[in-house]
């Protein structure tokens, strides 16, 4: 079976999933990269088990009220966050449907190395917790070239943890439920696609803190051309619910950003090498807010900085083609 591994990164429902640094709080803590699902799309490559490697650093200063309020810095001053992430990830498409949907499923492991600077000097490595993706169902509606994907996501509680004495370990000791829907028009080499997912995270099991909410929002617009694919890229991420802590909680929901707001714009570029394919984009986070209408003093930070992926994709298996019949001669 020829194949053409740009249908993975092209039109596959996942490019990778991983890690963004936790800003020094726990309020705004993210499990998925902003941006990860960007050149994916609610299609699905042909049966068999894909792999792909993805790499990505984020170079960004906190910023927001707290910076001043929190942190203590002049004006001017900023304290860096830097983070690099590999990221293992593996998609199995068993050729199944159900209810007219193309199933497959996906299982993610990334490592961290992260930091932030003066005044907090925290740094931290390891392995975050893993993804697991069981179910992702994906209707291609009729002949049109709009796609459907939707499915459910799993981080589990088993990353390089923490304790009460190091709350600055790289995986977050708690469990996060993350259910997705894309959105795609995919047709005479266009990728044009919305993914929308958000994080539903369980109370941490060191602080009994529970952060609110996340919603991302992943926009791709490419088009393949030959071997290469070309276009511009965007991403929102916001926290949409308050962060609770409860009795017996370390902490408390004043010191934390509650709200946030983050836009990032780019572009993508993609080569197809035949049995495996390269694509690369880079994103500009050009606007972050962070607030918390509660504390008397806002102490919020938020990250805003550049990220930069590279990932390639190919598939490790695929079915054997059925035989053909013999050919018999009058």
């Amino acid at each position: 079976m020829k194949f053409s591994s740009k249908a993975l990164l092209a039109a596959a429902g996942l490019t990778a999933l991983a890690f963004t640094p936790a800003y020094a709080t726990e309020g705004g803590d993210q499990a998925t990269k902003p941006g990860a699902f960007i050149g994916s799309s609610a299609g699905v490559p042909p049966p068999g088990i894909y792999m792909f490697n993805q790499v990505f650093t984020y170079q960004a200063n906190l910023v927001g009220p707290g910076t001043v309020n929190a942190l203590g810095n002049a004006p001017g001053h900023h304290t860096g966050v830097q983070a690099a992430v590999d990221v293992q990830g593996f998609l199995f498409v068993p050729g199944w449907t159900f209810l007219g949907a193309t199933y497959d499923a996906v299982f993610v492991q990334p490592f961290v190395m992260q930091s932030l600077g003066e005044p907090i000097n925290v740094q931290s490595s390891g392995m975050f917790n893993s993804y697991i993706v069981p179910v992702e169902l994906s209707w291609k509606l009729g002949t049109s070239g709009f796609a459907v994907k939707t499915g459910l996501g799993i981080y589990l509680d088993d990353g390089t943890s923490t304790s009460p004495a190091t709350l600055n370990g790289p995986a977050n000791p708690y469990y996060t439920f993350q259910p997705e829907l894309i959105l795609s028009y995919l047709a005479n080499g266009w990728n044009l696609s919305v993914a929308m997912y958000e994080e539903f995270n369980t109370e941490n099991r060191v602080t009994h803190y529970t952060t609110g909410d996340i919603f991302h929002a992943d926009f791709t617009a490419t088009k393949t051309i030959g071997k290469w694919t070309i276009g511009p890229v965007a991403y929102y991420v916001g926290q949409v619910t308050n962060d609770t802590c409860n009795a017996g909680c370390l902490g408390n929901t004043l010191f934390h950003v509650q709200r946030y707001d983050i836009w990032a714009v780019g572009g993508l570029i993609g080569y197809d090498f035949g049995p495996a394919s390269l694509s690369v984009w880079a994103t500009q986070e050009v606007s972050a807010r962070g607030s918390n209408a509660a504390a008397a003093v806002d102490p919020s930070l938020v990250a805003q900085g550049a990220t930069v992926f590279a990932t390639l994709s190919y598939r490790l298996w695929a079915p054997e083609e059925p035989a053909k019949p013999p050919m018999f001669h009058k």
